[in-house]
């Protein structure tokens, strides 16, 4: 039975990733996140029969990672694979009550720590040959958004983890890579909209709509998409791509 651990499971992206990879048969789940409650929701939406773990702690805190583990027994299992996509948004804006240090820590530090934390049941695994790491990151890794200079930064910075990280674990065969989604209908994105509709004194429905404009596909992307997608990473389709980024924006960006 392969294993697959996903942070921020309880909400939005990270919680239809472990919906539809709690589809395939002989797929055992670790729900990490920091609202147990959250993750109790995600649990109960999963696919019947689904054996699955809660972790119910932050991914800055190795302690309490390394200690949750144990009482998991992940070491009895065969990791194929990690999903790091807990993360936070929002504005920063430097001063006393800078987010600065917050959003850094959680979107770029955890990642390091969850990655670290896990990499040695990813070289234990003996179940496949190959074994995946999965960031999601976002669009905003290659744009600037006024007053998101945490989030824009930490971003791109795990960007550069993933391809060191995929330069370094290539030995251990564990494949690397990082999804960049655009606008994603969760409750982060929909936070995001009422924000440039405070910041420009219109109504959500015009900032939405104007958002949607930029776009070729003039839509935001369905959760259920980006789970796809990590779906076909983490599924052993493949074992050749390391160290990429996936865009998935309705044509934001092209390259």
């Amino acid at each position: 039975m392969k294993t697959h651990i996903i942070s921020g499971a309880g909400t939005g992206i990270g919680k239809s990733i472990a919906i539809e990879l709690s589809k395939e048969p002989n797929n055992h789940l670790v729900l990490v996140g920091r609202n147990e409650k959250r993750l109790k929701e995600t649990a109960s939406e999963l696919a019947e029969n689904t054996e699955y773990d809660l972790v119910a702690c932050s991914v800055t805190n190795a302690e309490e990672l390394q200690s949750a583990f144990q009482e998991i027994k992940l070491k009895d299992r065969s990791v194929s694979s990690v999903i790091a996509n807990a993360g936070v948004g929002g504005e920063n804006h430097y001063g006393s009550e800078d987010r600065w240090d917050e959003i850094i820590n959680t979107n770029v530090k955890g990642v390091y720590i969850l990655g670290n934390e896990t990499l040695p049941y990813l070289k234990d695994s003996s179940l496949e040959e190959y074994k995946n790491v999965l960031i999601i990151s976002s669009i905003v890794a290659h744009i600037g958004v006024p007053l998101h200079s945490a989030y824009c930064t930490s971003k791109a910075a795990v960007l550069g983890l993933m391809r060191s990280w995929a330069a370094e674990w290539s030995s251990d065969k564990i494949l690397v890579n990082a999804i960049c989604p655009g606008w994603v209908e969760t409750e982060m994105a929909k936070n995001g909209i009422a924000g440039i509709a405070k910041q420009m004194d219109i109504s959500y429905e015009e900032a939405l709509e104007q958002q949607m404009n930029f776009l070729p596909l003039k839509k935001m992307s369905q959760p259920k998409e980006i789970a796809a997608l990590a779906k076909f990473f983490v599924s052993g389709a493949q074992t050749s791509i390391t160290g990429e980024e996936i865009q998935i924006n309705n044509g934001a960006i092209m390259h």
